[in-house]
């Protein structure tokens, strides 16, 4: 009977790590099932107790510090599109929306055809805007 408290502990851990995601209840999860299972081999409630926090000890002093390095880790390099957030353009061809026009020369050379981040806001030939989006082969722009 022990055994089901040790699972339905594991599953409550198990399901509370699945909505946190940092590895905090895993853990516990893992030591929970382990408890379950000496349990069912026949063991006293004390000696599952041990085992329960022995082995989430040990999982916490194992798993956390690779998972702490993982999430460390530097961002991925963006690539094609949209590595060009971010970039300064010079607006070519007047900007403006409603009027489907607009061409920018990011400062990596290429030439997109641009919109107004802001569906209200015209920019005007030799404008500077930023980049904020590419949706499909258009960049969205922004003073």
């Amino acid at each position: 009977m022990g055994w089901i408290l040790w699972v339905v502990a594991a599953c409550a851990f198990g399901l509370g790590e699945l909505h946190t995601g940092g590895f905090y209840l895993l853990p516990f999860a893992l030591g929970a099932a382990l408890a379950a299972v000496v349990t069912l081999l026949g063991v006293g409630a004390l000696l599952s107790s041990i085992v329960f926090v022995l082995a989430s000890g040990i999982v916490v002093l194992t798993l956390r510090p690779v998972a702490r390095r993982h999430r460390r880790l530097p961002p991925p390099i963006r690539t094609g599109a949209a590595a060009l957030i971010g970039h300064r353009a010079m607006v070519l061809e007047r900007i403006a929306n409603d009027e489907g026009s607009g061409c920018v020369r990011i400062d990596n050379g290429e030439v997109w055809t641009a919109r107004s981040f802001d569906d209200d806001t015209v920019i005007e030939a030799g404008e500077k805007v930023e980049v904020v989006e590419i949706r499909g082969a258009t960049a969205l722009v922004m003073h």
